[in-house]
C-alpha cells in the first residue's frame, strides 16, 4: 500500500479524462446560459450580490462575482470563466488552470446557489479534487510540450544536481504523487458515496420499492422534454419496474464490485441509465456530470488502448496512414515516478528508467 501511494501516479489517464469532460461540460453549461447569464449571475439578477453576500456571512462561501455590481466587470468574469474552462480542457499550464478552475466553479455556484442542482453540486466538488491531481499529464497541451522537449533534447544527459537538489526533487516528486494518488482515491470515494447514498434513499421510498417511481417521474411536467417519448415509455408498466429494481440495485451494489471485473458491465449499464435520464428527463447536465465522474474507475490499460483502436479502425476505413519510419502502436507514455531512478526492465534485463514505465 506504501509503494501504491508513493512509488508513482495512478490513473493518469483517467485524472486527464474528468479535466476534458468537466471543462467541455462546464464550457457548453456557460455557452448555454449565455443568453440568460445575466438574470441568473449578473447585477440584473432578482437575487442581488447584496442578498448573496448576506448569505456568505452566515454560510462562509465567497464569489468574485460580488466584489463589483457593474455590468462591465460582470461581462470580464464572464469571459475570463469562459477561457478559463477552454483552457483547462485543453491541458495549458495545467496545474494553474486547475486553481482558477475551481475558483471560477465556486464563484458561479456560490453567486446564485439557489438555482443550481445535484449536477452543479458534483461538477464543484470535482473542479476542487482536480486541483490536487496530474491531470495535465495525459492528452493536454503540457503533455505535448513535454513530449516535443523530450525529443529535441534527444540522449542528451541532463544537468548534474548537487545532492540536496537531487533529495529536493526527489521529496517534490514523492509530494506530488501522493497528493495526486490521495485525490484520486477521494474523487473515487466520492462516486461511491454519490451511488451507495442514492441507493439507500431509494430503498426507503414506497414507490421505488413498489417499482412505479420511475412511472411518476416520467408523468411530471417539469420533465418532460419530449412529452411524446415519454408517453410511450410509461406504456410498458413491466419495463419501467424493471428499471425501477436495476436503479436500486445498481446503486446499492456499485461500491462492492469495483475491485472485480463485474464493475465493467456495471459500468455499462449506468452509462445506458444517465444517458436515459439524460434524454426522458432533461437532465443533461447532472447526467454528464456522472458520467465523467465513473471514468475514474476505468485502468489506464483501457485508455491507453483506445488509441490504437482507433488508429486500427481508421486504417481499415482508409481515412488514416501510417507515417513512415514509426512503428505500429508506439506512443508517448507520460512519465511517472522519481526522475532518475533505475531499475531492472524485465524485458532486456537492463539498467536503464525505461523498466519503471514498462513495469
Amino acid at each position: 500500500m506504501w509503494a501504491l501511494l508513493t512509488d508513482r501516479p495512478i490513473s493518469l489517464y483517467a485524472a486527464s479524462v474528468l479535466r476534458i469532460g468537466y471543462g467541455l461540460l462546464y464550457l457548453i453549461f456557460l455557452l448555454r446560459e449565455f443568453p440568460h447569464r445575466d438574470e441568473i449571475w449578473g447585477p440584473g439578477s432578482p437575487w442581488t450580490p447584496a442578498l448573496a453576500q448576506q448569505l456568505f456571512e452566515q454560510t462562509g462561501w465567497n464569489s468574485i462575482l460580488v466584489l463589483s455590481d457593474s455590468r462591465p466587470y460582470f461581462e470580464l468574469c464572464y469571459v475570463m470563466a469562459l477561457l478559463t474552462s477552454t483552457l483547462f480542457m485543453l491541458g495549458w499550464r495545467t496545474r494553474a488552470m486547475s486553481v482558477v478552475f475551481a475558483v471560477v466553479v465556486t464563484s458561479f455556484h456560490a453567486r446564485s446557489i439557489f438555482m443550481t442542482d445535484g449536477g452543479d453540486n458534483l461538477i464543484l466538488l470535482m473542479a476542487l479534487y482536480l486541483v490536487l491531481t496530474a491531470c495535465g499529464r495525459c492528452w493536454s497541451l503540457d503533455a505535448r510540450r513535454n513530449r516535443l522537449k523530450t525529443a529535441r533534447a534527444g540522449d542528451a544527459p541532463g544537468p548534474v544536481r548537487s545532492f540536496y537538489a537531487q533529495q529536493l526533487c526527489d521529496a517534490r516528486t514523492t509530494l506530488t504523487t501522493v497528493v495526486h494518488n490521495c485525490g484520486i482515491a477521494v474523487i473515487a470515494a466520492q462516486v461511491c458515496f454519490l451511488y451507495g447514498s442514492a441507493g439507500l434513499y431509494k430503498i426507503q421510498g414506497q414507490t421505488w420499492g413498489g417499482g412505479t417511481a420511475l412511472h411518476y417521474a416520467l408523468n411530471l411536467e417539469l420533465f418532460q422534454p419530449w412529452p411524446a417519448l415519454s408517453h410511450l415509455v410509461d406504456e410498458h408498466p413491466m419495463v419501467i419496474a424493471i428499471a425501477s429494481y436495476m436503479t436500486v440495485l445498481l446503486q446499492v451494489a456499485f461500491p462492492f464490485v469495483l475491485f472485480g471485473r463485474l464493475k465493467y458491465p456495471v459500468l455499462a449499464v449506468l452509462l445506458g441509465m444517465h444517458i436515459g435520464i439524460a434524454v426522458l428527463l432533461g437532465l443533461p447536465l447532472f447526467s454528464g456530470a456522472v458520467i465523467i465522474a465513473d471514468a475514474v474507475f476505468l485502468p489506464d490499460r483501457f485508455y491507453a488502448f483506445l488509441p490504437h483502436l482507433w488508429r486500427r479502425a481508421a486504417q481499415r476505413t482508409g481515412m488514416w496512414r501510417q507515417a513512415p519510419g514509426r512503428a505500429a502502436g508506439s506512443g508517448f507514455v507520460p512519465p511517472q515516478g522519481r526522475p532518475g531512478v533505475r531499475s531492472v526492465c524485465p524485458h532486456c534485463q537492463a539498467q536503464h528508467p525505461c523498466a519503471r514505465l514498462r513495469a
